[in-house]
Parts: structure tokens; sequence; C-alpha cells
């Protein structure tokens, strides 16, 4: 009995003959933006004027975590990007007796800053 092709390895083979084998290693590529994005994200989670989320929670790479919220571990497995974001965008909307500030209702963080966040934290 003949084993099908798994998708990882038919895209391989699809990028190798398009000549696209090293598209993710070129500068400025998406790859590298993500982790930029990241990069930012995590700059501004752990910015104690900004989204200041070590605070209240444990956050690997994070220095003198607070305990006040749950640990942000394994989030892609607990939440949507779409539920993340609107968590920090007004997470008062969710539970009306949060101690988590409503960031951007309140003018904490702009929309942009919410994405990167997002995207940091979603990686966790």
């Amino acid at each position: 009995m003949r084993t099908p092709m798994r998708f990882p390895l038919a895209a391989t083979a699809v990028a190798a003959m398009l000549g696209l084998s090293g598209l993710a290693m070129v500068p400025g590529s998406a790859v590298a933006a993500d982790e930029e994005v990241i990069e930012e994200g995590r700059d501004l989670a752990f910015n104690r004027t900004k989204g200041n989320c070590l605070a209240c929670h444990q956050i690997q790479g994070g220095n003198l975590a607070g305990n006040i919220g749950p640990p942000l571990v394994a989030m892609s497995s607990r939440l949507s990007k779409e539920e993340l974001r609107s968590q920090l965008e007004d997470s008062t909307d969710r539970d009306p007796n949060t101690m988590m500030p409503p960031f951007k209702k309140h003018g904490i963080l702009t929309d942009e800053e919410i994405d990167k966040i997002v995207e940091f934290v979603y990686q966790l």
C-alpha cells in the first residue's frame, strides 16, 4: 500500500520547483517582519508606562511579575487573536468587575500597539 504525500513535503517540492527554497531567508521578508512585530509587542507589554502586563501576569522572560492575573502561557490554545485583542481593548466587555484596565478605551494603548502586543502574547 502506498503512503500519500504529506502537505509539508509537497509544499517543499513545489517551492523547490519554483526556485523559492531560500525565500524565508531574504532580509525584509514577512518572517523577519513578524519577528520584529513580536519583539515590539514584547517591549510594549513589558514597558511599565504602556502595556505593563508584568504588573499582573507572569510572562516568560519578564522580571518582577505579578500574580493578580493568570500566567500568560499557551495563549494560542486558550484564546483566538480576536478574543485576545478584545480583552486588551476593553476587558470590561467580558467581565465588568475585572481589574484589567481597558487599554484602548482609556487611551493607554493605540490600535497599532494593541496589535503588536497581541502578536507577542499569542505566540507565548
